[in-house]
């Protein structure tokens, strides 16, 4: 049974069709979001300064349960796609593109091409926006990883997502140390790449769990982190255990601070892809 949402959520939760004009053209061009298809609470308030596609399709490859994305049949990369990102960018007069994928454990690279593709001709057709990605761990594929760190994205994420003790319940197919080394090796292929990731709260860890994650980043180096409220897509999906309040989730960040990441955002509704052209340019480039 789902639980009801405490008051700090009471908003407004626009629906994709509320902007007519961007979903128009995101539809036109075959594209997808992570809003849209990862049910997200902010759906909608990222446009114009940044907006999250979701590239490689809309079906994972993967069974997480704490996951909105459909699983089902795996269609091939499309191959207009980073043209087609370009394009929206384009029209729709995006500052910062923050893009992330399902997992693609059936195609041998694990997608890394695709990544690769799009950041580049960003880069060449829109050398003033930003590009952020968050990865999937494509399998702990090394060549994969070093071909989107030398593509040079501004942010390179990929989410720790909970505790290891909750990884065979909420993420079976995934390993955390295998996203810990993923990160780590983004900084061994190059120093000054900034690497990013992302924890749920409220699956049933503990603050010493959580604070003990935090500490394992930091020994790799991460520099950005973002911390947000678990929200159960459906009744079949992993129940949400808990609530913390607005204030516990505020009380991480000047431990995150302490321990050394660069910049964090710790908010029940906050999500890796949520303002993320913010949290970079505060932390990183310094602007307000």
């Amino acid at each position: 049974m789902q639980q009801s949402l405490p008051k700090w959520f009471n908003q407004k939760i626009p629906r994709a069709g509320e902007d007519q004009g961007a979903d128009s053209l995101i539809k036109k061009l075959r594209l997808h979001t992570i809003c849209e298809s990862g049910h997200c609470p902010n759906i909608s308030k990222c446009l114009p300064d940044g907006a999250a596609f979701l590239i490689l399709g809309n079906v994972c490859s993967r069974n997480c349960s704490f996951c909105a994305v459909n699983r089902g049949f795996l269609q091939p990369p499309d191959p207009d796609e980073p043209a087609n990102i370009v394009e929206a960018a384009k029209r729709l007069q995006i500052s910062y593109i923050f893009l992330t994928s399902v997992t693609r454990d059936d195609l041998k690279d694990g997608g890394a091409n695709q990544f690769v593709r799009t950041i580049e001709l960003i880069h060449q057709e829109l050398p003033s926006v930003g590009v952020e990605v968050l990865v999937p761990d494509f399998k702990g594929n090394a060549l994969a990883i070093k071909s989107v760190v030398e593509a040079k994205p501004q942010v390179l994420g990929h989410n720790i997502e909970t505790i290891p003790r909750l990884y065979p319940l909420v993420r079976p197919m995934a390993d955390y140390q295998r996203s810990l080394e993923l990160l780590r090796l983004c900084k061994n292929i190059d120093l000054t790449t900034v690497t990013k990731s992302g924890i749920m709260l409220g699956l049933g860890e503990t603050r010493e769990e959580v604070i003990a994650v935090m500490r394992d980043l930091r020994s790799i180096g991460c520099d950005l982190l973002t911390l947000g409220q678990y929200l159960s897509p459906s009744n079949q999906h992993y129940p949400i255990q808990n609530f913390p309040t607005p204030q516990e989730f505020a009380d991480y960040e000047p431990i995150a601070q302490e321990l050394g990441f660069r910049g964090v955002v710790s908010a029940p509704l906050m999500r890796s892809s949520f303002k993320a052209g913010v949290l970079y340019n505060k932390a990183i480039l310094g602007r307000s």
